[in-house]
């Protein structure tokens, strides 16, 4: 099971293994307070994605589709990262605002339909 957590949320012991989905690290939060098990940085979308993206609600649907398509060529991480969270309990920690259109809901729905 996969879930998703702001960066800036407290950290919990359901959480299971916190995996960092992000290629920045969140501002204004320390390395102890996250809790972060597991960064991986190169299955956050590219810097020219995201910073395409900006967060444009406009923008969500080709973002998914762009992002999806980056996810694809990142085979190996994937299967890490599919294989990680067959473990336990595993919670991807994002920074962005939008609780509901960011990478790591996409990532999640990657992972839950394709692998």
């Amino acid at each position: 099971m996969i879930r998703l957590k702001r960066a800036y949320d407290e950290p919990a012991s359901r959480d299971g293994l916190r995996i960092l989905v992000e290629r920045l690290w969140p501002r204004g939060v320390s390395k102890d307070r996250a809790a972060i098990g597991l960064w991986l940085k190169d299955l956050a979308p590219s810097t020219e994605l995201r910073k395409w993206y900006g967060h444009d609600p406009e923008r969500w649907d080709e973002f998914r589709r762009r992002y999806w398509s980056e996810l694809e060529q990142r085979g190996d991480l994937l299967v890490l990262l599919k294989h990680r969270t067959t473990e336990g309990p595993v919670t991807f920690v994002y920074a962005a605002h939008d609780e509901k259109r960011n990478s790591a809901a996409v990532l999640k729905e990657f992972l839950e339909q394709r692998m």
